[in-house]
């Protein structure tokens, strides 16, 4: 089973210097239908005005990726980390027993992203952050792990669950599988452009819970940019 949920029909708020979209309850929005996805439980769907951002504030054992769709974004956290993540590349916080970040858009320009929240698989440990950059041809034609709980996920940043964060961009007609087990939680969001997920049409920023299917087949329907959360 594949539910669409269409981004029109997504919670969200606007603040102003950010307008933000929820696939899952968050904040002042809540829908009891829609909690999480598995160990999955927050997907925003984020546009942060220019030089503005998320001032310093704390979180705990959560882990927390990113995923730069335009712009760039500047993280600084209480660990003394700092980076700027661009489109294309993905950053994560594991935010075990405690840490404190701030996330700004530094940038002239508005960016756009999502910020994904996944239960880790224990409570507590050592923070950490982490950063890289995937060049979208990487993941032409396939799905490629960005951030993945597994190890045998070759180079994709480390994270303290039993999850998979992975890409694909796929030009018009082309088709990319992906094989889980039918008990898992995958949930798929189309950054970019149109697909079918086993026939059912996705179009831009919409999302997908997909229940007991064990293979996808993602068609591009026009050239396109997706996301995909294998999660327990």
């Amino acid at each position: 089973m594949i539910e669409r949920r269409a981004f029109d029909s997504l919670g969200g708020a606007d603040h102003g210097w950010l307008r933000a979209r929820h696939h899952f309850s968050f904040a002042s929005y809540h829908d009891p239908a829609r909690m999480g996805w598995g160990s999955l439980r927050v997907w925003n769907d984020d546009e942060i005005a220019p030089q503005s951002g998320f001032p310093a504030h704390p979180h705990a054992d959560m882990e927390i990726i990113t995923y730069v769709r335009e712009g760039a974004i500047t993280h600084k956290d209480s660990l003394g980390n700092t980076g700027r993540t661009e489109a294309g590349d993905v950053q994560v916080m594991s935010a075990g027993r405690g840490v404190r970040h701030a996330e700004f858009n530094l940038e002239g320009d508005t960016t756009r992203l999502f910020q994904l929240w996944i239960l880790p698989s224990q409570r507590g440990g050592d923070p950490a952050w982490a950063a890289k950059p995937f060049p979208k041809g990487d993941r032409a034609g396939r799905f490629v792990p960005l951030a993945s709980g597994f190890k045998d996920d070759g180079d994709a940043l480390p994270i303290r669950t039993d999850a998979r964060v992975l890409g694909a961009t796929l030009t018009a007609g082309e088709t990319a599988p992906y094989e889980t087990d039918a008990s898992r939680h995958p949930y798929l969001v189309v950054a970019r452009g149109a697909v079918e997920v086993n026939g059912v049409r996705l179009d831009t920023r919409d999302g997908a819970a997909i229940t007991g299917e064990a293979a996808l087949q993602v068609k591009a329907l026009e050239d396109s940019e997706v996301v995909l959360v294998d999660a327990a």
